[in-house]
């Protein structure tokens, strides 16, 4: 095997020591985030000193110099020195996807990596060792109830929403328009959470009806903390593993499938093959493995994520297709957005 490397990687293990100290680098953004450095840097629309940052958010100066010094180092953040005094700015990313009040901002995501992820993470070697999520151990739940896993509390069920209303911020166009859709009049979010996704499709296709159907507790969360008043999106209650579904041209599972264990996914899937007319379908959104499963990475990691807090996996475009195959779907199409989540196209 040493003959692949190069001196220098022999010499010294650049890369593993920079997947090592990953989860560092993670922690600097998530702490910077949960502290509000990068909603006062905006707010300030002018550099501050450390010490100002440090009064401001009361936290120690030399704690926060350090911090606001690895942002630096990171490309985060923007330093200038005046009079001898370290002034700090955000940079246009910070700004965009960092600070609460953009219109982009990832921050919701970013506190539930830190605040539920991250925990779980911790108890990786268990997971692996025992084959089933942390979850349990973790927060004390029992680790085959996932939704009150997910939905503990209602500062839990926020912190997961805006997650998912985060992750369509940056994927929802391009999963929108992945395929054309236009074909299908009636279009059924299963699971759309605060709607993100399903106002994209809505701005895709206005000639559609666009309808999220969540749990209870999670469309009136979504109404009351998500929506707009011209919002084009409606809403509808229901439990789609243990009710009925509501009648549509085309469903959509966006990070749904990758949630469960395959007998549960085909019970789903069999379900809305039923419920479909001739022409009608599923897409389904996931991040997908490359065929031999050898990547894209991010597509690994998020399946040690469902080993962790799930119960499910990510798959190689043939697991979608044979899955779909089993219920009857024999049409299917597969999408690769080059994003962090694909499409997945089946029709009856």
């Amino acid at each position: 095997m040493a003959e692949h490397l190069s001196q220098s990687e022999l010499d010294y293990p650049f890369k593993l020591l920079e997947y090592f100290n990953g989860f560092r680098v993670s922690k600097v953004i998530f702490s910077a985030c949960e502290l509000g450095v990068f909603d006062l840097l905006l707010k300030a629309q002018e550099p501050l000193s450390a010490q100002h940052v440090a009064l401001e958010l009361s936290t120690s100066e030399d704690g926060m110099e350090r911090l606001l010094d690895a942002l630096v180092g990171m490309e985060i953040l923007e330093v200038e020195t005046t009079d001898g005094t370290a002034l700090y700015s955000s940079s246009d990313v910070a700004n965009l996807y960092l600070a609460k009040g953009s219109g982009k901002s990832l921050h919701d995501m970013i506190i539930y990596q830190s605040q539920t992820i991250y925990p779980l993470w911790n108890n990786l070697v268990d997971a692996v060792r025992e084959g089933k999520n942390q979850n349990e151990k973790t927060f004390g739940l029992p680790p085959e109830d996932i939704f009150q896993a997910v939905y503990r509390s209602e500062e839990e069920m926020l912190k997961f929403m805006g997650l998912m209303n985060s992750s369509w911020i940056l994927d929802g166009h391009d999963i929108a328009t992945a395929f054309n859709l236009s074909c299908f009049q009636k279009i059924v979010d299963l699971g759309g959470c605060t709607g993100a996704l399903a106002r994209e499709m809505a701005k895709a296709y206005p000639s559609s009806s666009v309808t999220v159907f969540d749990l209870p507790p999670v469309v009136e969360t979504a109404q009351k903390h998500f929506c707009q008043e011209d919002d084009a999106v409606l809403f509808q209650s229901g439990d789609f593993f243990s009710g009925d579904v509501p009648p549509a041209d085309l469903y959509v599972l966006a990070r749904i499938i990758h949630d469960w264990p395959e007998e549960k996914c085909l019970m789903l899937l069999k379900k809305l093959y039923d419920a479909c007319k001739p022409g009608g379908g599923v897409l389904l959104v996931e991040a997908m493995l490359f065929e031999n499963r050898r990547g894209p990475v991010t597509a690994q990691i998020f399946s040690l994520n469902m080993l962790v807090q799930m119960e499910g996996r990510e798959r190689p475009p043939s697991g979608y297709t044979s899955i779909l195959n089993k219920v009857g779907f024999h049409n299917v199409q597969v999408c690769r957005t080059g994003k962090s989540y694909d499409a997945i196209l089946a029709v009856r």
